[in-house]
């Protein structure tokens, strides 16, 4: 997450200047990750950054993320304090973010994306194959994730290899998860690949799973650096941090998922990274849309340069031509 010094002279520089302040959720994994942009933002200015940290609706209530509505949940105490003006920029985990832009606010960098796939911790070093082989119809693996998404991509690949598998519903910190297969209490659970890595903690993975297998969220992987729209200076400041090719890959597929209209417990997958034959900024954008059960999915990928949100929004379309609007119960508005 490297970016030039800014000049000497530019405004934003000064070792007179308070620090500044940088809202975060409270999670091992969101100090992490805002740990890691407080660093890169200091070395970039010059000045230091102190973490402000802020509990969202979404870290007290233990409801099921479908229940509360998951859109926002993470990220509305976040964007009030930059509103209001008690810190002044914030980190989310893009996935969380909803797809309308907000009043007021601007997303001024996305950092270089980290891996965007999901990674299975197992039980006995056990891959996917290998646990779901293990597995029957009436001992099936029990696999935990909160996800929808995965749920879907779960199930339905499982019926494609004639295996059985459980999904369990879970929420909670990574500890929290992890410790549901310590304890026995299931065989494996489902987490981002990136979250683990910036812990630290990707090497507790059996297996990270192949995009073939599971589509991410869209965003998955990358963070998001909001500020002010009033407050241009930082904003340039931080545009430093971000990575073009993550901002266009993330921009098909955050169109892709605001085209579609998803409720919040709709099993959206999707995934774009450059396309392995044509031009240079030639990108391919996979999507998928399914029922939580798995027993109906639609699937489907599109190719196009130049215009990330073109490429969303054209697979989008093809998508609901397919059937995908039936599948995802009620969309939001």
């Amino acid at each position: 997450m490297q970016a030039p010094p800014l000049p000497s002279d530019h405004p934003t520089l000064g070792g007179d200047r308070p620090p500044l302040r940088l809202g975060t959720r409270r999670s091992a994994l969101a100090m992490a990750q805002s740990g890691m942009i407080a660093d890169a933002v200091s070395a970039v200015t010059g000045r230091e950054v102190e973490l402000v940290e802020i509990t969202t609706y979404g870290d007290v209530s233990r409801e099921a993320l479908a229940q509360i509505g998951a859109t926002g949940v993470f990220v509305s105490a976040l964007r009030d304090a930059l509103l209001a003006g008690t810190i002044d920029f914030a980190v989310h985990s893009l996935k969380d973010l909803p797809t309308a832009a907000p009043e007021g606010l601007v997303l001024a960098a996305v950092p270089t994306r980290e891996d965007p796939r999901d990674a299975l911790v197992a039980r006995d070093g056990l891959t996917l194959a290998e646990l779901l082989e293990k597995g029957d119809a009436h001992r099936p693996a029990r696999i935990g994730t909160g996800s929808p998404r995965r749920m879907a991509q779960l199930n339905a690949w499982a019926a494609a290899q004639g295996l059985a598998v459980e999904t369990v519903p879970i929420r909670g910190n990574v500890d929290t998860r992890i410790g549901y297969v310590r304890s026995g209490e299931l065989d494996a659970v489902v987490l981002a690949a990136a979250g683990l890595n910036r812990l630290g903690r990707l090497a507790e993975a059996t297996e990270v799973i192949d995009a073939d297998v599971m589509l991410p969220a869209p965003g998955q992987g990358a963070l998001a650096l909001e500020c002010a729209a009033t407050n241009s200076e930082l904003a340039a400041v931080l545009a430093a941090l971000d990575d073009a090719p993550t901002r266009a890959a993330i921009t098909a597929e955050r169109t892709l998922l605001a085209a579609l209209e998803a409720g919040c417990s709709a099993p959206v997958g999707a995934l774009a990274v450059p396309a392995t034959e044509g031009e240079a900024d030639e990108m391919e954008l996979r999507a998928l849309v399914g029922t939580v059960d798995g027993a109906t999915v639609v699937q489907m990928s599109a190719t196009g340069h130049g215009a990330p949100d073109e490429l969303g929004r054209g697979l989008a379309a093809q998508l609901l031509a397919a059937g995908a609007a039936g599948l995802m119960g009620e969309r939001t508005k």
